[in-house]
């Protein structure tokens, strides 16, 4: 499964996800996992459109961070016993493990890339 679609069904698993915190009343940390959840994929998606290499690796960055705050939130709603009656709270917890380590490569490995090709120099990969 490629990245786009992988971070397109998880975005909707978000979505299940928020209806669920939403039933519960529970609204701040809900909206903030939406939030982060279905960037992912956004992002992801608008990195297939770069202009160029530098701004595919910003775009692949982005969504590299929106993978950990979204991890961030899953794991505060799993240790605040918010999620113990969703079924599917494993399979979110693993994918997103998935989703962290696929983008953290891309990002990586489009760096070096871009660095041994010479079009992105040293000074600019610090500052993405």
């Amino acid at each position: 499964m490629d990245i786009e679609k992988r971070t397109f069904d998880f975005a909707l698993v978000i979505i299940d996800l928020y209806k669920y915190l939403i039933s519960k009343h529970e609204s701040v940390i809900s909206k903030q996992l939406l939030r982060s959840g279905t960037s992912i994929g956004a992002n992801v998606a608008e990195a297939q459109a770069a202009q160029s290499r530098k701004d595919f690796i910003s775009k692949m960055s982005i969504a590299s961070k929106e993978t950990r705050e979204t991890y961030y939130w899953l794991k505060l709603l799993k240790h605040s016993k918010y999620l113990d009656s969703f079924e599917r709270l494993d399979y979110i917890l693993d994918e997103i493990q998935i989703i962290v380590n696929i983008i953290t490569k891309i990002v990586k490995t489009s760096q070096t890339n871009a660095f041994y090709t010479g079009s992105i120099t040293q000074n600019s990969l610090l500052k993405t």
